[in-house]
């Protein structure tokens, strides 16, 4: 049944009106993809070079093993953000007499055909048969094998078992990623552990005993079975009946936005298309990964309150950014209906202002821990977010209405350019450039709390005046809305 379900799917792939365009696509991904193998090939066969350099008073050995569970942490953060989950479309297969198992076997084999899965074989098995096989002998370098091999699918596992949860449960993946920060500032800001010492804590005892190189090999079958029974268990949860469906009660009903009428139905729509659908998703799980942003620069006293500002404006206004560009987009697909249908265009245009204003302000509640690196910054990060809600919002929104290019939500967006356009890549001028603009001319005459106050009271001005610029972007918009119209009909 494996091979059937391959054929189907290629079937449907062939037969998509869009297959000349997907073809394309997916030859230049594969192109940069081999390239990437091709560079990591390159730093696995001079690993140990690089090992030699970066640990000159280490044995290649031990630096070798001391990097690996730092590897495979870096690998989990980015399955979570990059992997996608297996699909197939399962209706068709409903009344069909398939058994549930080998559905679910489909789902589970084809998660293994992830490009994440040959990274460490590329990189670490050429060490190890230069090195570890040379030195050791075969029985230790099988057993770095079967380790390396058993937390890539530990993770591998891991990662679409927790984003599956997510998809559920919002709370799974905010916990998770908790975690995943907590480990590592304990290790690399606060100092508490050494996970380096951790991995060669095990990695190093392969070489004496080679059958702890068992211990991976049993979490990643333990994590596969979980992946199995879950899926199983929820196979059909997204075709559950009618009757079923009207019992549950959906997560994004908010009775505080019924305050706003009109304006707030609509932005309760708008998060639930963003909470079931992956690219809208993925652009409100990028915003949550920013929060993490100030990390690299509040640790290191190279960068002054000019970066700030910068940092300050990306961790409370990502979402705007990534979210907003792509306004009409979202509902590329209904977009005609909207045009006919009664909704009043500058409710439209309102809710879309509520709903950046809701967000930025729960990132920068999130940024306030960051007081801990000094108060200074939690005044430059409200600062940066007035600007936002009141500057950025106005500019993203303009710039939106020159967008044209519809996007199918169910695609993730890992290397996905769709909808992608000139526009994205011009928005980002002004966006970057406009706050150092007010701001520089009084950093450089040491009056910084001066240019503060004068991005601050932008902000607020904006935020004020927002009517008028919510009229200013309705004009623009009726005197473009066929021709944004005629670019999603060509799809």
């Amino acid at each position: 049944m494996i091979t059937t379900f391959l054929g189907h799917e290629l079937k449907a792939f062939w037969r998509s009106k869009n297959t000349g365009k997907s073809i394309a696509i997916r030859v230049v991904m594969a192109l940069l993809i081999l390239y990437l193998f091709g560079c990591i090939l390159f730093i696995g066969l001079i690993l140990d070079k690089f090992l030699a350099g970066a640990f000159p008073h280490d044995d290649i050995v031990i630096s070798f093993c001391g990097i690996l569970l730092l590897y495979f942490l870096f690998d989990l953060v980015m399955r979570m953000q990059l992997q996608e989950l297996p699909t197939l479309r399962v209706q068709p297969y409903l009344h069909l007499p398939i058994k549930r198992n080998t559905v679910v076997l489909y789902l589970a084999f084809t998660a293994m055909l992830s490009a994440f899965n040959l990274w460490p074989v590329i990189l670490f098995f050429p060490f190890i048969l230069k090195i570890i096989l040379t030195d050791s002998g075969g029985l230790p370098a099988l057993a770095f094998i079967l380790a390396i091999l058993g937390f890539m699918l530990f993770n591998n596992y891991l990662a679409l078992f927790i984003k599956r949860k997510a998809n559920l449960n919002g709370w799974v993946f905010l916990v998770f990623v908790a975690l995943l920060a907590l480990i590592i500032t304990g290790d690399f800001r606060f100092h508490l552990y050494s996970i380096r010492n951790v991995s060669y804590l095990y990695f190093g005892h392969l070489l004496g005993k080679p059958a702890l190189a068992l211990l991976p090999v049993v979490l990643a079958i333990a994590m596969y079975y979980i992946n199995f029974a879950y899926l199983k268990q929820n196979l059909y949860l997204e075709e559950l009946s009618s009757r079923k469906a009207s019992a549950y009660k959906s997560s994004t009903e908010f009775p505080l936005l019924s305050r706003f009428g009109k304006v707030g139905d609509l932005v309760a729509n708008e998060l639930k298309l963003i909470f079931r659908n992956k690219r809208p998703r993925s652009a409100l799980v990028m915003g949550l990964f920013f929060m993490f942003y100030g990390l690299i620069f509040y640790t290191n006293s190279h960068y002054g309150e000019t970066w700030y500002i910068f940092v300050g404006m990306f961790m409370t206004g990502i979402f705007i950014i990534n979210y907003g560009q792509f306004m009409y987009s979202w509902q590329g697909a209904h977009f005609d209906g909207i045009l006919v249908s009664k909704i009043n265009f500058r409710d439209f245009l309102k809710a879309k202002y509520l709903l950046f204003t809701m967000v930025s302000t729960v990132a920068f509640i999130l940024t306030t821990p960051y007081a801990y690196f000094g108060w200074r910054i939690v005044l430059v990060h409200f600062v940066m977010y007035l600007w936002n809600i009141g500057v950025n919002t106005t500019i993203v929104l303009f710039f939106a209405n020159r967008n044209a290019k519809s996007i199918n939500l169910s695609k993730g967006a890992s290397f996905n350019w769709e909808g992608v356009g000139a526009t994205q890549m011009l928005i980002s001028f002004p966006l970057m450039i406009t706050p150092y603009v007010i701001y520089l001319p009084f950093s450089l005459f040491k009056h910084a709390n001066i240019g503060l106050t004068m991005l601050a009271a932008t902000g607020i001005i904006f935020v004020l005046t927002r009517d008028f610029w919510v009229k200013k972007l309705e004009e623009d918009f009726i005197e473009k809305r066929y021709t944004i119209a005629e670019g999603f009909r060509n799809k």
